[in-house]
């Protein structure tokens, strides 16, 4: 039997902002890893979507600098900046770093550049620190669209009940 998928009905000219940290994030909870190209592909799919805009940490780790370079042949549009590490314990002498990239200032700044132009608004991420940002959008008539997976939404994100469409992930695409 064949899957069926949500198709989002967009409004006038859209654009999509992806933060990668958040979406590969999703791969913990999901048990299984998440195709950028098919992502893209799948983005590319809808005449309104104008830009598809990718952010990311970018470090010295060849992994990293990998996905950057892949993800710029896909065809993303690429936003990013240095990774931050950040000392969280040290045990024994041994010094622990956790990796910290974040990006919502970026990502609303850009909404801003956009804003005269664009009539749908794709996020993918839950994180509920952009619920102001969407709040805004709302207010100045726009078309909000969240994208996320079980357990990756947060709750500011949950509780809004009118302006933001929010979608599973696994209800748009096959992974």
């Amino acid at each position: 039997m064949e899957t069926q998928y949500k198709k989002l009905i967009l409004r006038g000219k859209a654009i999509a902002f992806i933060d990668w940290a958040n979406v590969y994030g999703w791969e913990k909870s999901l048990k299984h890893s998440i195709d950028s190209r098919k992502i893209f592909n799948y983005l590319k799919s809808y005449s309104e979507i104008t830009d598809i805009r990718l952010y990311f940490g970018e470090d010295e780790h060849p992994k990293s600098k990998k996905f950057l370079n892949d993800s710029e042949q896909i065809g993303y549009k690429i936003i990013k900046k240095s990774v931050k590490h950040i000392l969280v314990a040290d045990v024994g002498g041994q010094k622990i770093y956790r990796r910290k990239c974040d990006f919502d200032m970026e990502t609303c700044i850009d909404v801003h550049r956009v804003l005269s132009n664009i009539e749908s608004f794709i996020f993918f991420t839950g994180d509920g620190d952009f619920e102001p940002l969407y709040k805004l959008l709302i207010e100045l008539g726009k078309q909000v669209v969240v994208v996320y997976t079980p357990g990756h939404l947060g709750r500011e994100i949950q509780v809004m009940k009118k302006g933001v469409f929010k979608v599973e992930l696994e209800n748009l695409i096959d992974l």
